[in-house]
Protein backbone atom coordinates (compact mmCIF):
# COMPACT_ATOMS: atom_id res chain seq x y z
CA UNK A 1 0.00 0.00 0.00
CA UNK A 2 2.87 2.26 0.98
CA UNK A 3 4.43 1.66 -2.56
CA UNK A 4 1.11 2.35 -4.29
CA UNK A 5 0.81 5.93 -2.25
CA UNK A 6 4.32 6.76 -3.37
CA UNK A 7 3.35 5.52 -6.97
CA UNK A 8 0.63 7.85 -7.24
CA UNK A 9 2.36 10.56 -5.35
CA UNK A 10 5.72 11.12 -7.86
CA UNK A 11 3.06 10.58 -10.72
CA UNK A 12 0.93 13.59 -9.31
CA UNK A 13 4.56 15.65 -9.04
CA UNK A 14 5.66 14.95 -12.13
CA UNK A 15 2.06 16.16 -13.82
CA UNK A 16 2.67 19.16 -11.65
CA UNK A 17 6.14 19.66 -12.56
CA UNK A 18 5.48 19.35 -16.57
CA UNK A 19 2.48 21.80 -16.38
CA UNK A 20 4.33 24.16 -14.23
CA UNK A 21 7.15 23.72 -17.03
CA UNK A 22 4.87 24.60 -19.97
CA UNK A 23 3.30 27.17 -18.25
CA UNK A 24 6.84 29.50 -17.61
CA UNK A 25 7.30 28.07 -21.55
CA UNK A 26 4.20 29.94 -22.39
CA UNK A 27 4.83 33.25 -20.68
CA UNK A 28 8.72 33.36 -21.70
CA UNK A 29 7.53 32.72 -25.52
CA UNK A 30 4.53 35.35 -25.37
CA UNK A 31 7.49 37.68 -23.56
CA UNK A 32 9.63 37.53 -26.78
CA UNK A 33 6.57 37.71 -29.07
CA UNK A 34 5.40 41.15 -27.48
CA UNK A 35 9.25 42.11 -27.50
CA UNK A 36 9.31 41.44 -31.83
CA UNK A 37 5.68 43.05 -31.93
CA UNK A 38 7.11 46.21 -30.73
CA UNK A 39 10.05 46.43 -32.99
CA UNK A 40 7.87 45.68 -35.73
CA UNK A 41 5.30 48.26 -35.03
CA UNK A 42 6.26 51.65 -36.88
CA UNK A 43 5.00 53.83 -34.32
CA UNK A 44 6.87 51.84 -31.37
CA UNK A 45 10.15 50.13 -32.74
CA UNK A 46 13.64 51.91 -32.43
CA UNK A 47 14.86 50.28 -35.16
CA UNK A 48 16.39 52.65 -38.42
CA UNK A 49 13.80 53.70 -41.30
CA UNK A 50 15.88 50.90 -43.40
CA UNK A 51 15.83 47.93 -40.92
CA UNK A 52 12.42 48.29 -40.27
CA UNK A 53 11.76 47.51 -44.15
CA UNK A 54 13.22 44.33 -43.44
CA UNK A 55 12.97 43.19 -39.88
CA UNK A 56 10.85 40.04 -39.01
CA UNK A 57 11.32 39.02 -35.77
CA UNK A 58 14.06 39.41 -33.43
CA UNK A 59 16.26 36.08 -32.91
CA UNK A 60 16.25 34.27 -29.28
CA UNK A 61 18.13 31.76 -27.80
CA UNK A 62 16.33 28.64 -27.07
CA UNK A 63 14.41 28.78 -24.19
CA UNK A 64 17.20 27.32 -20.76
CA UNK A 65 14.59 26.95 -17.61
CA UNK A 66 18.17 26.50 -16.06
CA UNK A 67 18.81 29.81 -16.94
CA UNK A 68 15.72 31.66 -14.70
CA UNK A 69 17.27 31.36 -11.62
CA UNK A 70 16.44 32.71 -8.02
CA UNK A 71 19.50 34.40 -6.81
CA UNK A 72 20.30 35.52 -2.92
CA UNK A 73 19.48 39.50 -2.89
CA UNK A 74 21.78 41.15 -0.53
CA UNK A 75 21.42 44.77 0.19
CA UNK A 76 23.94 47.49 -0.08
CA UNK A 77 22.81 50.28 2.29
CA UNK A 78 26.17 52.33 2.44
CA UNK A 79 26.98 52.65 -1.57
CA UNK A 80 27.86 56.09 -3.04
CA UNK A 81 26.26 57.50 -6.64
CA UNK A 82 28.75 57.53 -9.52
CA UNK A 83 27.99 58.07 -12.77
CA UNK A 84 27.85 55.19 -15.09
CA UNK A 85 29.96 55.37 -18.62
CA UNK A 86 27.63 55.34 -21.70
CA UNK A 87 27.97 54.77 -25.38
CA UNK A 88 28.23 58.77 -25.97
CA UNK A 89 29.28 61.99 -23.46
CA UNK A 90 25.94 61.28 -21.46
CA UNK A 91 26.37 60.07 -18.04
CA UNK A 92 23.44 59.01 -15.76
CA UNK A 93 24.25 59.01 -12.05
CA UNK A 94 23.29 55.88 -9.88
CA UNK A 95 23.41 54.26 -6.98
CA UNK A 96 24.18 50.53 -6.31
CA UNK A 97 21.54 49.00 -4.59
CA UNK A 98 22.08 45.46 -3.62
CA UNK A 99 23.90 41.99 -5.66
CA UNK A 100 22.39 39.13 -6.79
CA UNK A 101 24.62 35.71 -5.70
CA UNK A 102 23.90 32.44 -7.19
CA UNK A 103 25.62 29.48 -8.54
CA UNK A 104 25.91 29.05 -11.69
CA UNK A 105 27.96 25.77 -13.74
CA UNK A 106 29.76 25.04 -10.15
CA UNK A 107 30.70 28.83 -9.73
CA UNK A 108 30.07 31.49 -7.27
CA UNK A 109 28.62 34.54 -9.29
CA UNK A 110 27.59 37.74 -8.38
CA UNK A 111 26.29 40.54 -9.97
CA UNK A 112 25.24 43.92 -8.57
CA UNK A 113 21.65 45.92 -9.51
CA UNK A 114 21.86 49.90 -9.92
CA UNK A 115 19.00 52.21 -9.02
CA UNK A 116 18.22 55.88 -10.60
CA UNK A 117 19.33 58.75 -8.42
CA UNK A 118 16.81 60.61 -10.74
CA UNK A 119 13.70 58.32 -10.09
CA UNK A 120 11.17 57.59 -13.09
CA UNK A 121 8.06 59.47 -13.70
CA UNK A 122 6.23 56.48 -14.35
CA UNK A 123 4.95 54.76 -9.94
CA UNK A 124 5.52 51.67 -11.77
CA UNK A 125 8.87 52.02 -11.89
CA UNK A 126 9.24 53.25 -8.48
CA UNK A 127 11.05 49.60 -7.28
CA UNK A 128 12.59 48.91 -10.91
CA UNK A 129 16.29 48.46 -10.45
CA UNK A 130 18.79 48.52 -13.63
CA UNK A 131 21.29 44.92 -14.28
CA UNK A 132 23.23 45.46 -17.31
CA UNK A 133 25.34 42.21 -17.43
CA UNK A 134 27.74 40.80 -20.11
CA UNK A 135 28.79 37.48 -20.39
CA UNK A 136 31.03 34.83 -22.39
CA UNK A 137 28.71 35.24 -25.03
CA UNK A 138 29.62 38.92 -25.63
CA UNK A 139 30.46 39.58 -29.52
CA UNK A 140 30.44 35.66 -29.96
CA UNK A 141 26.40 35.06 -30.24
CA UNK A 142 25.22 37.75 -27.87
CA UNK A 143 25.38 41.93 -28.44
CA UNK A 144 28.86 42.65 -27.91
CA UNK A 145 28.30 46.06 -25.28
CA UNK A 146 26.09 43.14 -23.23
CA UNK A 147 22.26 43.12 -22.08
CA UNK A 148 20.23 43.79 -19.47
CA UNK A 149 17.25 42.45 -17.07
CA UNK A 150 14.32 44.07 -15.92
CA UNK A 151 14.09 43.48 -11.77
CA UNK A 152 12.27 45.10 -8.96
CA UNK A 153 13.18 45.72 -5.46
CA UNK A 154 12.20 41.78 -3.85
CA UNK A 155 10.34 41.85 -0.47
CA UNK A 156 12.70 38.94 0.86
CA UNK A 157 15.94 38.03 0.51
CA UNK A 158 15.57 36.43 -2.81
CA UNK A 159 15.42 37.88 -6.58
CA UNK A 160 14.64 36.27 -9.57
CA UNK A 161 17.03 36.39 -12.51
CA UNK A 162 15.70 34.70 -15.86
CA UNK A 163 18.16 35.20 -18.18
CA UNK A 164 15.19 34.17 -20.80
CA UNK A 165 14.30 37.90 -20.79
CA UNK A 166 17.56 39.64 -21.17
CA UNK A 167 17.28 42.30 -23.71
CA UNK A 168 19.85 44.23 -25.96
CA UNK A 169 20.16 47.78 -25.21
CA UNK A 170 18.71 50.01 -27.80
CA UNK A 171 22.06 51.29 -29.54
CA UNK A 172 22.37 47.37 -30.46
CA UNK A 173 19.87 48.71 -32.88
CA UNK A 174 20.19 52.23 -33.44
CA UNK A 175 23.23 54.17 -33.06
CA UNK A 176 21.61 57.40 -32.46
CA UNK A 177 20.66 56.14 -28.62
CA UNK A 178 22.95 56.40 -25.96
CA UNK A 179 23.20 52.96 -23.56
CA UNK A 180 25.10 52.78 -20.52
CA UNK A 181 27.67 50.41 -20.55
CA UNK A 182 28.15 47.66 -18.36
CA UNK A 183 30.62 47.98 -15.14
CA UNK A 184 32.97 45.52 -14.92
CA UNK A 185 32.25 43.72 -12.17
CA UNK A 186 29.07 42.32 -14.22
CA UNK A 187 31.31 40.31 -16.51
CA UNK A 188 29.94 36.96 -15.93
CA UNK A 189 32.84 33.90 -16.82
CA UNK A 190 30.07 31.90 -18.19
CA UNK A 191 28.07 31.74 -21.37
CA UNK A 192 24.58 32.79 -20.57
CA UNK A 193 23.46 31.06 -23.86
CA UNK A 194 19.66 32.96 -23.15
CA UNK A 195 17.46 35.64 -24.30
CA UNK A 196 18.24 37.97 -27.00
CA UNK A 197 21.32 37.51 -29.56
CA UNK A 198 23.08 39.78 -31.17
CA UNK A 199 21.35 42.26 -34.11
CA UNK A 200 22.60 43.34 -37.45
CA UNK A 201 26.12 45.00 -37.32
CA UNK A 202 25.36 47.64 -35.11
Amino acid sequence: MKNLLLIVFLAFFGICHAQGHRKLLKEIKKYQASASAEFADPEKSILTVEDQKTFKALEFYPVNLSLRIEAKFVRTPDEKPFLMPTTTDRRPEYVKYGEAHFILEGKDLVLALYQSTEGYDDPAYKDYLFLPFTDLTSGDGSYGGGRFLDVYIPKGNTILLDFNKAYNPYCAYNPRYSCPIPPEENDLLVRIDAGVKDYGQH
